[in-house]
């Protein structure tokens, strides 16, 4: 059990759960697509929000061989489009942690293809389906995106834009670091976008805390050592999936964008985080990768 109880100004902790800070809400005129939703954070925020009355689509069988495939990307969101679903709410929380040098199926580092490329396109597929459900439903829609307090320890440069394949100079932890840095930088930007454009949706990123799920997989033995110990000092995944069901649905949070959350309260990340010309240059290179607008 995790054991900071302090609570922030949202009057919720490190310690308190999805379940605890949605509860009483109605979230039954609702629609949310969740991506990485079949395990860990994914699994327990599509429950929480199903709970709630949401509509929940359940988006990525597996994120390997599908959101780092910028093709599967491209087929989910035809798909969603035009199944004449509204779309209220997208939880980018889907992700790799600190693998091996390996390159998707278009030829981009795994973890920047997973983490941030693949979000951010199925972000932009997704984007006018949203905006139309906001103008019939005249409710405020919500972008949540899973970053990570791991964005602290990026490379140096925060995003290598001229290296991001270079496997000579590759670290898997900087390069997951630099995903996650990746994560706030999109949802910054794209806030600042939506606000320059008047329209009603927030995008606001979050660090859900140190979790043990699934996500250390490619480390035995460090898997192994985290969840013999993690049920003593780390976050359960009740209390990880809480500031990202938190975002999604609670009144607390309603006009507020591109801000960055931990243990369902505002939090301060790093400088590069906050960096505008870093957010506009990665956006234009995530632009030219993903090859959309």
């Amino acid at each position: 059990m995790w054991f900071l109880g302090w609570k922030g100004p949202s009057g919720f902790s490190a310690s308190s759960t999805a379940d605890q800070v949605t509860h009483g809400i109605d979230g039954t005129s609702l629609t949310a697509i969740v991506t990485g939703a079949t395990s860990g954070l994914g699994l327990e925020t599509t429950r929480v929000l199903a709970l709630r009355g949401v509509h929940v689509v359940m988006a990525v069988r597996n994120v390997n061989n599908d959101l780092s495939s910028l093709a599967s990307v491209r087929k989910f969101a035809s798909d969603f489009n035009s199944s004449g679903l509204p779309l209220n709410i997208l939880i980018n929380n889907a992700g790799l942690m600190a693998t091996p040098f390996m390159l998707s199926q278009d030829n981009i580092e795994l973890q920047f293809a997973t983490n941030h490329l693949g979000h951010f396109l199925l972000t932009n597929l997704l984007i006018e389906t949203m905006k139309k459900t906001v103008r019939e439903c005249n409710r405020e829609g919500r972008i949540v995106i899973v970053s990570s307090e791991a964005h602290r320890f990026a490379y140096s440069e925060g995003i290598r834009f001229d290296k991001i394949n270079n496997e000579s100079e590759y670290s898997s932890y900087f390069a997951y670091g630099q995903s996650k840095l990746a994560n706030i930088l999109h949802a910054n930007e794209l806030a600042r976008r939506l606000k320059e454009e008047g329209v009603q949706i927030t995008v606001n990123s979050l660090h859900p805390g140190t979790i043990i799920t699934n996500i250390l997989r490619h480390h035995g033995y460090f898997n192994a050592v985290a969840n013999m110990v993690g049920k003593y000092l780390l976050k359960n995944v009740q209390q990880g999936a809480a500031t990202q069901c938190y975002l999604a649905l609670h009144p607390l949070v309603k006009g507020i964008s591109g801000e960055y959350f931990a243990d369902s309260n505002k939090a301060n990340p790093t400088t590069l985080a906050k960096d505008s010309e870093l957010a506009q240059k990665l956006w234009e290179l995530s632009v030219s990768l993903s090859n959309t607008k």
